[in-house]
């Protein structure tokens, strides 16, 4: 397109310019996608085109085998072709031109896949033709099976019988506060013999199963602690007993915190009578996802007493972190882009008395509140090691991950020990940390469990 205008010249004469203008040109060549993504470190391509370069290199030579005498020939040219690219994404990798080198796992790939296509391996073209065909099959349904447990358990979570009775709580008769029964039923219930048997009362899930006694009996004011964990924030529910034959002032509970735990409000200064009782409540705000320790005091005054004021160290209380994890779900290509996000890592040594492989998995996934992203039918049969991967999320919104790998020391002893590592990955360092703590405390405590039952056992044999 042509293109004139007007200009001034010095003198103030007038003068016309033309020029041809043919729209913006690009002055950057743009680069194939695949290179592209190479210069920008993405090698999991790279390991993942040589999987796929071996399976094209097996089918041509199965389909060239049938036919002319020198077919072998063009097979061998293209495992050669083949070899020298990935030959060349390795050098890419290890150059230093990409934005990121290589990985040891994607180098360990590529360099598995040039030996097979370089000794002409007759058992890899099954593995890799059959077998992974049967592998992505498996894994492919046992998603889909997944996906309709997750969508069944969601609808019935929600589902509500049509013909259940709404309870209005300003209508309804006097009611026990523990269990929400009408106390009237019950009664008439049990004079008719109908009432159904009660359980047998669990102290661990209850209450006061989740007391903690912050001081000792002969101590002159002893307490006790109720934790109460919700979803973001700590309510304190402290029991205080004078148990003097004195009256006792300006009673003071005093909290300090470590970790990401905020101190809302400050309880007031109380006065209790000989042998008198009160309850006292604290709320203490969670931040992130990271074992916290309470440290509290309690100082007082003596009535009519001239001495210094006195001070109670109480017991720490220590908030787990399990109490804000979920088990996660995520799809393998949300935990590789998680796992390579993640900038944090801890990584353990396994150690257990364990000597079952799916045993010891599904105990982390207990101990952890973890969900095995690995599915069932992928860790079946019996082989002398096992690798599965494990998600998890917290109410703050922050992801952990983790990656087991373990064998048996012997592989044909079904006695023998385990070994391997677990590498855990998360967002931020307390979350990795605390964590790892967790799978370390969980599994010392096994040791010395199982360690205490067989000196036990031995003592009474």
């Amino acid at each position: 397109m042509r293109q004139t205008r007007q200009l001034v010249t010095a003198d103030g004469t007038y003068a016309a310019q033309s020029a041809i203008s043919s729209g913006p040109k690009s002055t950057v060549a743009e680069k194939p996608p695949l290179r592209r993504f190479l210069l920008d470190g993405d090698f999991f391509l790279g390991a993942s085109l040589a999987t796929i370069l071996v399976k094209m290199s097996a089918q041509f030579t199965i389909l060239n085998t049938v036919g002319a005498k020198d077919n072998s020939e063009r097979a061998n040219r293209f495992r050669a072709e083949a070899m020298f690219i990935l030959a060349s994404i390795i050098s890419l990798g290890k150059s230093g031109l990409a934005k990121n080198n290589v990985t040891e796992d994607d180098l360990d790939r590529m360099g598995t896949m040039i030996k097979v296509l370089a000794l002409n391996m007759p058992n890899a073209r099954e593995i890799l033709l059959d077998e992974c065909k049967k592998s992505l099959e498996l894994m492919l349904a046992n998603q889909k099976m997944d996906r309709l447990e997750d969508s069944a358990s969601s609808k019935k979570k929600n589902t509500i019988d049509v013909d259940k009775t709404i309870c209005y709580s300003q209508l309804a008769a006097r009611t026990d506060a523990s269990t929400g029964e009408n106390l009237f039923d019950l009664s008439l219930s049990q004079a008719l013999g109908t009432a159904p048997k009660s359980h047998k009362f669990d102290f661990s899930s209850s209450k006061l199963g989740k007391v903690i006694q912050l001081t000792g009996f002969s101590d002159p004011v002893y307490a006790e602690a109720y934790v109460n964990v919700n979803q973001y924030d700590i309510v304190l529910d402290v029991l205080i007993v004078n148990q003097t034959a004195d009256t006792l002032q300006n009673i003071s509970l005093e909290l300090s915190t470590v970790g990401d735990l905020k101190l809302v409000d400050k309880p007031m200064p109380i006065t209790l009578a000989p042998a008198d009782f009160t309850n006292i409540k604290a709320t203490v705000k969670v931040a992130s996802t990271e074992n916290g320790v309470i440290f509290s005091t309690i100082s007082y005054d003596v009535k009519g007493s001239t001495s210094d004021r006195n001070c109670v160290y109480l017991q720490d209380i220590k908030i787990d972190i399990m109490d804000y994890i979920v088990p996660g779900s995520a799809t393998d290509a949300e935990f590789r882009k998680m796992w390579s996000d993640f900038e944090w890592e801890n990584k353990l040594n396994v150690t257990t008395q364990i000597t079952d492989l799916r045993e010891f998995i599904r105990h982390l996934s207990a101990v952890t509140n973890m969900k095995v992203l690995t599915g069932d039918a992928a860790i079946e049969g019996d082989c002398g090691f096992l690798a599965a991967n494990m998600c998890a999320h917290s109410i703050f919104g922050e992801d952990a991950l983790a990656n087991v790998s373990i064998e048996k020391a012997v592989p044909m002893d079904d006695s023998s020990p385990i070994l391997g590592n677990i590498r855990i990955r998360a967002k931020s360092q307390g979350m990795c940390l605390t964590l790892g703590d967790k799978i370390s405390t969980a599994m010392r405590n096994l040791k010395s469990a199982q360690s205490s039952a067989q000196s036990l056992t031995s003592s009474v044999a």
